[in-house]
């Protein structure tokens, strides 16, 4: 029994897991919030549905959304004329543009990550894949070990349809991974074509695309996750403390999303941001409780930017400052919702904007945080992060 715990002990690392590196890719495609709408039901074929084109203008202009990036582009959408055609059978064009653009995009994020690392991408132990966009065997964590050419035995988790909070259960996977294998290194990448699913006909009886494309967009966010840096090779920027997850109750039906022949239908109820806000201030204390911390505006917060409303019930419901949120804010304005990739986005903008503002440590001078990512369920991902002086 002595030999086995020994064993046992040698198989773990010695400290928490932490963020080494963090890349985040966009296609080229950007597209303006204000020119949105018209382009929209130009595309669609549906400018004659006057009352129902205003109505949209008026969710983009409130969204708080600046511009955003999409894969689909008019040259796209001329070669597969019934992704805008009313209830047009269009699933097949929409796999096979998913197979092919979530693992590229994925890609040019993970060498992001991968350069500011460092370190031989020989020496990355596992892989987690992460997308809402697609499915397919061998999945998009396969192609994309070969499109890095990743060791072959690279240890492979894929995770498929998890919405919005994705990347923090990816993150909190990481977590596990790398504080149970020693000298682990694992390489988290969630990428989000958002728009191959979600563009169809604002006529679509059959879904609610209307709150979808006003706020969702496409991107793809990679990070390196660790134990135990190496001194003077490895630099942390967050240490991932603890992660849990939650299902808010009475929930079920807030967020509901179908795969279907004519695009993703979606269910998007209004009392969501309420939904959120109300249940965080329990997460919040059941997850700070060992730290003596209760104080929410003496933390740095990373928030899933799910929508201009829900910054607004938690701000609110928390009594934050407003600066408290503006990270998250900004990504919204600048990125829209890249689904389960948002949360890079906005660990990145958190450790540029703190080192950029001169602040001593990655998260705003802070020296704690928390990731806050929700999607349908409501379930909830709520990692602890410790940031790292700069």
């Amino acid at each position: 029994m002595a030999c086995i715990q020994k064993i046992w002990r040698a198989q773990r690392a010695e400290g928490p897991a932490s963020i080494m590196a963090i890349g985040t890719s966009v296609p080229v495609n950007c597209v303006p919030q204000s020119t949105f709408p018209d382009y929209y039901f130009r595309v669609t074929n549906a400018e004659h549905l006057t009352e129902l084109k205003e109505k949209f203008r008026r969710i983009c202009k409130g969204s708080t959304i600046k511009k955003r990036y999409m894969y689909l582009n008019e040259e796209i959408l001329k070669q597969h004329p019934n992704l805008c055609s009313f209830m047009a059978h269009s699933l097949d064009a929409r796999q096979d543009m998913a197979m092919k653009e979530v693992p590229k995009l994925g890609k040019d994020a993970a060498e992001k990550a991968i350069e500011e690392w460092g370190q031989p991408k020989s020496t990355i132990t596992h892989l987690i894949f992460c997308t809402s966009t697609g499915s397919e065997l061998p999945g998009a964590d396969y192609r994309l070990t070969r499109l890095l050419d990743l060791n072959p035995s690279i240890k492979r988790i894929m995770l498929y349809q998890l919405g919005c909070y994705g990347g923090g259960e990816a993150l909190r996977v990481a977590k596990d991974m790398a504080e149970n294998n020693k000298g682990a290194r694992v390489l988290v990448v969630c990428s989000e074509i958002s728009s191959v699913g979600m563009l169809c006909h604002p006529n679509n009886t059959n879904s609610n695309p209307i709150v979808a494309n006003a706020l969702f967009g496409d991107g793809a966010g990679a990070c390196i996750v660790g134990s135990d840096p190496i001194n003077g090779c490895e630099k942390p920027l967050f240490e991932l403390i603890s992660a849990s997850q939650t299902i808010i109750p009475n929930s079920e039906c807030a967020i509901e999303s179908f795969i279907s022949e004519v695009g993703i239908s979606l269910r998007i109820l209004r009392d969501i941001p309420e939904l959120i806000s109300s249940r965080a201030e329990n997460i919040l204390r059941e997850v700070f409780q060992p730290l003596g911390i209760y104080d929410w505006n003496s933390i740095f917060w990373v928030v899933h930017p799910g929508g201009r409303a829900i910054f607004d019930q938690i701000e609110k419901k928390l009594a934050l400052d407003p600066e408290r949120l503006n990270v998250s804010r900004h990504v919204l304005s600048e990125y829209g919702n890249p689904l389960g990739a948002s949360i890079f986005f906005v660990l990145d903008e958190m450790r540029n904007y703190s080192a950029k503002n001169g602040f001593c440590t990655t998260g705003e001078g802070l020296e704690w945080g928390v990731l806050f990512a929700f999607g349908p369920g409501l379930t909830c991902e709520t990692i602890v992060l410790h940031s790292i002086p700069n």
